[in-house]
This record gives structure tokens, sequence and C-alpha cells, in this order.
């Protein structure tokens, strides 16, 4: 009882810096403060010059050992503060970057692709001289994640995959929209929209400590670039949808270990679904199991009464687990 006061005061200490913002947000974050100092690296791609955040964190007390963090689509390094004190007092470094196209980092108008981001993220590692990591993704981050451990191998000792989306290909059930179409349906965004969207996709219940998720989320909607955000948040959803993972699986060769919110209903696209549709698909209590056998050798623990992000619904669960399965 006493931990899970800690890790509940954590995140209330958390949301309150982060909400201790102006209504208005810019596109890249400048006026949110992560719980670390962030750094940028240089990233050349397609004729443009992008600058890709990324935290840091070093260990009082070094195992030597590295744990790298992939945040969500609708997220950034900002909503990792509870999982990387609690690697951090294990002795682990953690790298934790902000995706090209996400929180802090360029919102960029450039072809988006898993392979292009998990090569941003090597050479990320590359210039902090890191050559073995366990990587650590959450939804989109654990997409990423896989596409980085299918490409680099011998760099991922350990795959850690939290609520990862993919799970199913979303070409079959989802009705195609182009990313005009979706840029459209981005421009719509407000706190409201994004509240309704979180109280009902991500959590089983909603607490007031996740309000600073929302304020965020929706902040940037305010400001004179959203329409390049919303143009960003169209590509890559593109990107979330043509290019699967799922298939992809049983080619995995190194130890892989799911966490799983049992009452996820994730599903990239809902909005576009009959609610027969959503009934079929997006059930992770299915999913996780399913996933699982199809990775050679992996390890699946399931939370109960849990969404899409168990290190903020049930932290003390999930960091015991984590921490246990390092």
């Amino acid at each position: 009882m006493y931990k899970k006061s800690i890790w509940i005061i954590i995140l209330l200490v958390s949301s309150l810096k982060l909400m201790a913002q102006p209504d208005t947000l810019s596109i890249t974050l400048e006026n949110v403060k992560y719980p670390y100092p962030v750094k940028f690296l240089s990233v050349q791609t397609e004729g443009q010059d992008l600058r890709m955040a990324y935290m840091d964190i070093k260990p009082a007390t070094a195992n030597g050992k590295t744990v790298m963090l992939f945040h969500g689509k609708n997220f950034g390094g900002y909503y990792w503060t509870n999982v990387i004190q609690a690697l951090t007092a294990k002795g682990y470094r953690v790298i934790v970057p902000d995706q090209i196209g996400f929180g802090k980092s360029s919102k960029a108008f450039i072809h988006y692709s898993f392979h292009k981001l998990a090569r941003f993220n090597k050479n990320l590692l590359d210039s902090l001289g890191i050559s073995k990591i366990t990587l650590m993704g959450h939804s989109m981050g654990g997409m990423l994640a896989t596409r980085f451990t299918l490409m680099y191998p011998n760099v991922v000792e350990k795959l850690l995959l939290e609520d990862p989306i993919g799970l199913e290909d979303y070409r079959t059930f989802v009705p195609y929209q182009s990313a005009e179409q979706d840029y459209t349906a981005e421009l719509k965004t407000s706190f409201e929209s994004v509240k309704k969207y979180y109280q009902t996709s991500y959590f089983t219940e909603w607490k007031p400590e996740y309000d600073y998720l929302v304020k965020i989320g929706a902040g940037v909607s305010k400001s004179a670039d959203f329409p390049r955000y919303a143009k960003v948040a169209a590509l890559t959803f593109e990107m979330i949808y043509e290019q699967p993972v799922c298939y992809e699986f049983g080619l995995i060769s190194v130890p892989t270990v799911l966490f799983i919110g049992k009452e996820d209903k994730t599903i990239v696209g809902k909005a576009l679904l009959s609610d027969a549709e959503k009934a079929r698909h997006g059930q992770y209590k299915i999913l996780g199991p399913a996933t699982a056998k199809k990775i050679p050798g992996s390890k699946l623990v399931e939370f109960d009464s849990c969404g899409h992000i168990p290190h903020i619904e049930v932290p003390e669960k999930f960091l015991k687990a984590l921490t246990a399965n390092l």
C-alpha cells in the first residue's frame, strides 16, 4: 500500500508540473517541462535538417546497462517519469527519445516509416556510444520497437512491449482514408475530443491525474502552427495503417516480454468502424496471448482492470512486473 501511494504521488507531482503550462502549446512543446533535461540530435533526411529530442538519464549507481523507451503516437517522453525513476533506481541508464514528428522533435513533412524512425534511433545510440540495449515500446512505440529489433537484433538484448498497437492488420478491416482525409479530421481536434478519446480508449476509469495528458494532447490545437502538427499526425497515422508488423512477430530472435492491459480495446481508426466491427477487433485479452504465441519463447504479463497504459493506470503492478523481467 505504501509503494502504491508513492507512485500515485509521483504521478500527481508530474501531472501538476506538466499542467502548469499555458493553454496554448507550441507544436514542439517548448513550453512543456519534461522531467529531465532534453538534448537534441541533428538529423538529415529528404534534404531537411531536423532535430530529434531525447533525454539521457544516468543512475546514481550504474549497472552498466541501458534501457531505451519508445513512446506511443499521442505522447512524448514526458509520460515516462515513473518508469525512468524505477529503472534508474535499479542502476540502468535510460534513453528516452521523442521520435521525429512527435513531442519536442521536428514536425517534418517527410515520408514516415518505421524503418526510417528505427534508423534515427540507431543513429542516436551510435552518437552516445551505446551498442547494447533493452528496448521497451508502448503503443505505436511497440510497433517501432518491433521494427527496430528486426533491423538491429544484435543491438537489442531484450524486447519489452507494453500494449503495442499493430497486433492485427488494420488494413483488413479499417476503411482506407488518405492522408488528406486524415488531415481534415485532425484539424477538428479540441480539448473535448481529446479527453473523450482518452477516457474511452485508454483507461478503465478516469482519474484527475490523467488530465495533464489531455492538456498536452489538446493544447497544441490552439497553436497557429497546428495545421503542420495535424498534417504530421495524418502522415504518421498513414505509417501505422500501411506498415503492419504483425506478420513478422515470428522472426523476432531476442527474449521478449509482452505487458498487456486486459481491458485494452485500442483500434487505430476505431472511429471509422461500426459497433459490430469494434466488438470484433482490438480485444487485447485475446490479441495479447495470440501474439505471445507468435513470438518464439516470449513471456506474457497481463494486468486485470487495466486499459492501454499500464505504467500510468496500474503503476505499482506494472513497475513491479517490469523490474522483475529485466
